[in-house]
């Protein structure tokens, strides 16, 4: 539910007094902030905020207002089945494994097609924020841009990293600067898909 101007103005009214003070305004106080007539104003307004998923009210308390982020579809996030299909290196290729496990993910990482998830074996991605250990959600599809991180496959070992299709051949390149980029000249090579989320276990 969306805001009027004056409705926005007394939510930011009631958070700003509560970081600066730890609690919240009275409707007194409210009241007289905005000049409003009578104590029915301010309780319209605070039942809207109320209804709209703002506002949070005690109603035991002069100053149990405490202000809520209003739900948004990613934080009320749907879980997709997606299949784990094994290990993929982040270095030098290593055979995937396809595997008949399944992972939830969050629907936000889910586009449109067929999805499947990898663990990371290796550190040749680490300067991209991809690590050792980690889960990718891939998006399957067997073209790229230049500049995706996909899962590419040669000699029926499969690989992470930047593509890059320059005139004469392609360029894989790792994300760790200690790494040199592996050259395609020819040969049975395969885009498998391109990364489009990461999971991370702490």
């Amino acid at each position: 539910m969306s805001l009027t101007k004056k409705q926005k103005q007394v939510f930011d009214y009631i958070k700003e007094y509560i970081e600066e003070n730890e609690f919240s305004p009275t409707q007194v106080e409210i009241k007289d902030h905005f000049g409003f007539k009578s104590l029915g104003s301010v309780q319209d307004y605070i039942r809207y905020l109320k209804n709209a998923g703002y506002l949070e009210n005690d109603p035991n308390s002069v100053r149990g207002l405490r202000p809520v982020e209003p739900k948004t579809e990613s934080s009320n996030d749907s879980i997709v089945e997606i299949p784990l299909h094994g290990k993929v290196a982040a270095g030098n290729p290593i055979e995937a494994m396809e595997g008949n496990e399944f992972i939830e993910v969050p629907s936000h990482m889910i586009r449109k097609g067929n999805h499947y998830a990898l663990t990371i074996s290796g550190e040749s991605m680490i300067e991209d924020g991809i690590l050792d250990g980690d889960l990718i959600v891939v998006k399957e599809q067997n073209t790229a841009n230049n500049g995706d991180t996909v899962v590419a496959v040669m000699d029926n070992e499969a690989t992470v990293k930047r593509y890059y299709k320059k005139s004469k051949n392609i360029e894989l390149h790792p994300a760790n600067s200690s790494m040199k980029p592996i050259i395609v000249k020819g040969g049975n090579f395969q885009i498998k898909g391109i990364l489009v989320g990461l999971i991370r276990a702490y």
